[in-house]
């Protein structure tokens, strides 16, 4: 998100080096590059001239103490107008009532809140257990009943049936009629949207708010619709009580402008953010970790999360007693590394959340690894019997070629797995010998090597 000005930054930081103090001459050109870079990720108007100023104002005479160079000073400054811009804290989901809290998603046609209610209802299920039910009050829009029923059906969260004869608030009332009586914590209400803002529309969803009074009230918005995203926010917020707004898409463009502009304009807080289309992408919205994230920072704290939930905790212990022992790497080690990964997003996805020195070798890995490039790996790992998994070394040609038939893939593809096996094997041995710039030497090594089968190279 917002990758021109992560690296407008870091260009116009190099020139600040020397000064001792930032001055309005020495900031001149930061804040242009700033503002060219807003203005390309289209930030609205008002938030980049309001943003600018406060920028200048709390930066210009400030002191560079200590080991700081005027461009981190800077930089400083920026971090903390931009995470103060973003609602400076993490907004958390109310869900503090008598159960079920109710939660009426709202938003655009197309933005993606069907998708959206069956991946937070899949997060609370799973982050919180809480027993979730979905319904659709969706009556226009060809089959959204039924997409919300097959995406409730992978998020492994209950499903409400509705008929598109019926009417929104008939719909709405036997829902949470259901969910009283069947015990649910929480109920997502998916309403209609359009391509534009309507009056029908918003008198439809006005009625089901009133009805419902619901505890959460969310805006689903996509991230890249820039200009258009601050005008559709501006309307639902005088029409609606939004308590919180959901952006999707932030990983489909560079610009993502209305993750600064969007809060600025209805003044509520950025609860969630969608990436990708599992249902699994969906994270909390922490303003501080994206400001890091857009300054090239990192989100280091976001990875180490995420390697929690996506790890297995007895596979790895076992993999670290395996390597502390001196037993080595094999392919069935590494299989189970590639799908803990998967578990994780991908290594694109892992790599977006480190620092910016970092961002070449996540062009290397070719984004978030496709879950057709994983099974085949695993296709070819699993054509090959339990001795050649242990010892790979022992595959020469007529094996590659029963593997291959086996796994309906190229001998090509075969060779290409083994030798990313090799330069994976040589970074565990460097890490079992020398620990974390060891590995950080060996991922560089094993990024620009040859790349994943059926991954870009």
């Amino acid at each position: 998100m917002l990758d021109n000005l992560t690296q407008r930054l870091a260009k116009v930081v190099k020139t600040l080096r020397g000064q001792a103090r930032l001055t309005e001459e020495n900031i001149a050109d930061m804040l242009r590059e700033v503002r060219m870079a807003l203005l390309e990720a289209d930030v609205a108007l008002p938030v980049i001239k309001e943003f600018i100023a406060r920028v200048k104002e709390k930066a210009v005479g400030h002191e560079v103490i200590g080991s700081l160079t005027p461009g981190q000073a800077l930089v400083g400054v920026v971090h903390r107008e931009l995470t103060e811009l973003m609602g400076g804290a993490k907004s958390e989901l109310n869900l503090a009532t008598q159960p079920p809290a109710i939660i009426l998603m709202s938003g655009l046609q197309g933005a993606g809140k069907t998708t959206t209610t069956a991946k937070l209802g899949k997060w609370l299920k799973e982050r919180q257990k809480k027993k979730v039910l979905t319904v659709s009050c969706d009556v226009y829009r060809p089959a959204a009943i039924e997409q919300l029923k097959a995406v409730s059906a992978q998020a492994g969260i209950d499903f409400f049936p509705s008929e598109p004869g019926q009417k929104p608030a008939e719909i709405a009332a036997a829902a949470l009629d259901y969910a009283k009586r069947h015990f649910h914590d929480v109920l997502f209400v998916d309403t209609a949207g359009r391509l534009a803002i309507d009056e029908v529309m918003m008198a439809e969803i006005r009625e089901l708010h009133a009805l419902l009074q619901p505890i959460e009230t969310l805006f689903v918005v996509d991230a890249m619709l820039g200009q258009d995203a601050v005008n559709t926010a501006k309307a639902f917020n005088e029409a609606l009580p939004l308590t919180g707004i959901i952006l999707t898409k932030l990983d489909g463009d560079a610009r993502g402008g209305a993750a600064l502009s969007v809060r600025y304009v209805t003044g509520k807080p950025l609860k969630f953010a969608g990436v990708g289309e599992k249902l699994t992408g969906i994270e909390e919205f922490h303003p501080e970790r994206m400001a890091s994230r857009i300054l090239g920072m990192g989100d280091i704290l976001g990875l180490v999360e995420e390697a929690r939930r996506g790890v297995d905790q007895d596979k790895a212990q076992k993999f670290v007693k395996k390597m502390k022992s001196g037993k080595g790497f094999d392919l069935n080690d590494f299989k189970d590394q590639i799908g803990q990964m998967r578990n994780m997003g991908g290594m694109g996805a892992l790599l977006d959340k480190l620092p910016a020195q970092f961002g070449a070798m996540a062009q290397q890995a070719g984004g978030q690894m496709e879950d057709k490039a994983v099974r085949r790996i695993e296709g070819i790992i699993n054509s090959m019997t339990p001795t050649e998994r242990a010892k790979p070394e022992i595959i020469k040609a007529s094996r590659k070629r029963r593997i291959a038939a086996g796994a309906g893939v190229q001998v090509q593809e075969v060779n290409r797995l083994l030798n990313q096996f090799e330069q994976s094997q040589k970074m565990m041995k460097q890490f079992s010998k020398g620990g974390m710039a060891k590995m950080m030497r060996g991922m560089k090594g094993l990024m620009g090597g040859g790349g994943m089968p059926g991954l870009p190279r």
